[in-house]
């Protein structure tokens, strides 16, 4: 079924496994609906991804490109760490990064990133807000915690936006089978109006952590790095983890480092680019 008026080039990338469909729509008509977002991102009938990356041209001089992020049910995204690494390596390999460091735009506002002498790229993912409007949470925190009533009994997580909304539950096994569940649970609760990224973290110390993330209108992926960066705000905040943390998600290693207070939260991690195509070649 011809779902595009024209062919148009695409990039299948990802960042420890969280994987995307990048398309550079800058001076073109394109346009994401929910039958698109469904037909691009189906692992059998499509190009299969977690997320949609759209380029577009930037709104703001000195800033390199803007980009949008579109779930698989077609919701749109405001924030993703990941996507940014991959967006800030088809740049560089676009020949338009110029000097590092270099900014792009995302719905959550201006990302600042840099290539590292590892080959990773290193992402200013802002000041995470711990404030329940902001978040936003329908709930009453008690000690930085929230609560909920759940078929698994009453859970117990903190929470925080990292330009997107972010659960976190602790766990004692990061394996456990209930983990999807869970976090599906929670990322369509009515207790969060715009949903939420639930994550659930498994401490291996004051400098690592394993994590897994259930995302709102992806499910859950091999890495989350807006997850990745909640997390460690939020364990931070409640003084179990230091200012760097080693993620381990089951796609791969992200590194986060945050001093607390009003400074910007920086995540590092790997980008990949798999292969091109033609859309309606």
């Amino acid at each position: 079924m011809k779902i595009l008026p024209e062919s148009i080039e695409f990039h299948k990338m990802h960042g420890a496994g969280n994987d995307f469909v990048l398309i550079d729509a800058r001076g073109r008509e394109f346009t994401v609906d929910p039958q698109l977002a469904s037909m691009l991102s189906d692992r059998h009938r499509g190009i299969g991804c977690d997320q949609i990356l759209v380029l577009r041209d930037a709104s703001q001089p000195g800033h390199v490109a803007r980009y949008e992020i579109w779930n698989s049910d077609g919701s749109a995204a405001s924030q993703c760490g990941n996507g940014a690494r991959c967006v800030g390596l088809f740049l560089e390999m676009n020949g338009e990064a110029g000097s590092m460091p270099f900014t792009v735009e995302s719905p959550a506002g201006p990302v600042t990133l840099r290539r590292c002498s590892d080959g990773e790229f290193e992402v200013e993912m802002g000041v995470p807000s711990f404030d329940s409007a902001a978040i936003p949470v329908c709930l009453e925190a008690l000690g930085g915690q929230y609560q909920l009533d759940s078929p698994w009994g009453k859970l117990e997580f903190g929470a925080a936006s990292m330009g997107n909304p972010h659960a976190l539950l602790l766990t004692r096994d990061i394996d456990s089978p209930e983990i999807a569940a869970i976090g599906a649970f929670i990322s369509r609760h009515e207790a969060f109006p715009d949903g939420c990224n639930a994550g659930f973290a498994q401490l291996a110390g004051p400098d690592k952590i394993h994590l897994r993330v259930i995302e709102r209108g992806a499910g859950e992926t091999l890495a989350c790095g807006s997850g990745a960066c909640a997390a460690v705000a939020i364990l931070r905040q409640s003084g179990r983890v230091g200012d760097e943390v080693d993620v381990f998600l089951p796609g791969g290693h992200l590194v986060i480092k945050w001093r607390g207070s009003e400074q910007p939260l920086l995540m590092k991690g790997p980008a990949e680019h798999v292969f091109r195509g033609t859309l309606n070649e």
